[in-house]
């Protein structure tokens, strides 16, 4: 017995041996949905604004060298390459350090300063001038950045209940999808203010994108609070966004809901990094990352000089270039609603890495076609489906995760596996391969369909388990039914240990 559950208080033992107490459900049905409708309009916003910031800021690179970026500070193809794997790398080496910073100090606080940090960085960009700076630039973006999406998937597991938590990722993750295709729309707009003082479009870009970033720090800062113990803001302590009773409601139910939630330690241990890193299915979940995020990542940096290359106009590139990420935001809802409704999270991860691969495919095919709206199609089609099997894969991993030190490190190693994707997909669409890119896609189909083979395998693993652990219980059921009649009960229960 791990725990209990239910509208009853009750006894059990944790994981520590110390006896515990089961919150009581005390509250009505209206009382928790007024609460969690509250939490909803007060987190999921602050989160998704902090995501869309991030997205602008890494990713106003990609509509910056449809403005002559390259030319301008006099870097090849292969070496803007460099500086992509530069800003991937500063990410996976400060990731799982961030990770248990923002663990010891709490959302609030650092995800705030991550804001100012990035947003900071992201400013001086419009500075560079030779490749040197911006390969300095382009790391130090990485670093500020580290730790910021798992530490929003943590913050999320620790205010919402598991039933909820996939439908709640995906929208965080609306956040990066709105971001990566504003990104293209307000490029479109500002690349317009070449010559503006003298300066590069690209030079207000990054200028205005980082200014509207540090000014969301600021929001962050004054509305974000920290946890269920510290329900306030960093910038104003003394103001509290819930009541007494809303908190013991958010905090009990998810308590309730997993009770391993209520045992959060000061700090992630050597005992939690052996359970982590040791779980295969985290290592499964890890490469799944891996093999969707090289491809997307790259074909995201290089979706506007596609369509540049397909004979649509310089900036309008960036403009047509959001039109399938705008697509993706309703279908990627669907595909949330659907795994959260019916709790099938594999099979929704399967699905939509069968649909990115197929985009590849479009791709690959295409590049023999020399009509541009049957090529656009392709880039459509795999903006689409390229990006949300991430945050479903991600779903499908926490809800394997047994406590909260355990959920923090998986949600920073899965991170780590986007961002370390991002290193070798920064080089997957190269100079020499250009403009049809056929080996590029050539070589993200290899690595889908192997991601697609990783998933597939994860899926029946755990259909099997389930199975097998269904027919234990019914044949012990079924053995306790031929026993003979049990002996009087005393007027004392011993409490069960773990």
């Amino acid at each position: 017995m791990s725990s209990i559950k239910g509208d009853l208080q009750g006894d059990y033992y944790n994981n520590d041996g110390e006896l515990a107490t089961v919150p009581l459900r005390d509250w009505s049905v209206d009382e928790e949905r007024r609460a969690k409708r509250k939490l909803d309009l007060i987190i999921m916003p602050l989160l998704t604004l902090g995501f869309f910031c991030l997205q602008l800021d890494r990713g106003n690179i990609a509509n910056a060298i449809t403005d002559n970026f390259m030319e301008d500070i006099d870097i090849t193809q292969d070496q803007f390459n460099v500086g992509q794997q530069m800003l991937s790398l500063g990410i996976v080496l400060f990731e799982i350090p961030a990770n248990m910073a923002l663990y010891r100090v709490g959302p609030g606080k650092w995800l705030t300063l991550q804001l100012f940090l990035f947003g900071t960085v992201s400013t001086f960009q419009a500075f560079q001038t030779n490749y040197s700076s911006f390969i300095a630039t382009r790391f130090l973006l990485g670093i500020t950045e580290s730790g910021f999406i798992p530490g929003g998937l943590w913050t999320l597991s620790t205010w919402y209940t598991r039933s909820e938590t996939a439908k709640r990722v995906m929208i965080f993750y609306f956040g990066n999808q709105f971001g990566q295709a504003s990104a293209k729309l307000l490029a479109y707009g500002i690349l317009h203010m070449r010559g503006v003082g003298g300066k590069p479009g690209w030079f207000w870009l990054f200028t205005l994108m980082g200014g509207f970033t540090i000014i969301c720090g600021g929001v962050l800062g004054c509305c974000l609070p920290d946890s269920f113990k510290k329900p306030h803001s960093t910038f104003l302590p003394k103001w509290s966004m819930f009541s007494e009773r809303e908190i013991h409601i958010l905090r009990n139910r998810v308590h309730i809901d997993d009770p391993a939630k209520s045992r959060k330690k000061k700090r992630i241990g050597l005992t939690a990094f052996k359970k982590a890193f040791s779980n295969w299915r985290m290592w499964a979940h890890f490469a799944i990352t891996m093999c969707n995020n090289g491809p997307q990542r790259a074909f995201d940096t290089y979706a506007p000089s596609l369509v540049r290359e397909f004979g649509f106009g310089q900036l309008r590139a960036n403009a047509m270039a959001a039109v399938g990420l705008f697509l993706q935001i309703p279908v990627s809802f669907s595909f949330s609603w659907f795994s959260d409704h019916f709790n099938r999270r594999g099979e929704t991860v399967m699905a939509g890495f069968s649909c990115h691969l197929l985009g590849y495919i479009f791709n690959r095919i295409f590049t023999e076609i020399r009509n541009r709206n049957v090529r656009y199609f392709g880039v459509v089609w795999t903006q689409v489906f390229g990006t949300f099997s991430h945050p479903l894969n991600i779903t499908w991993m926490s809800l394997t995760c047994t406590d909260s030190e355990e959920r923090a490190l998986a949600m920073a190693l899965v991170i780590m596996g986007a961002n370390i994707a991002g290193i070798y997909g920064a080089q997957i669409f190269r100079q020499d391969d250009r403009p049809r890119y056929r080996r590029a896609f050539s070589i993200a189909c290899a690595i889908l369909a192997f991601g697609l083979i990783v998933a597939i395998g994860r899926y029946v693993h755990e259909k099997v388990t389930r199975r097998r652990k269904a027919r234990q219980v019914d044949d012990t059921s079924s053995s306790e039914d031929g026993l003979p009649e049990a002996l009087p009960a005393s007027d004392t229960v011993p409490i069960p240990k773990v």
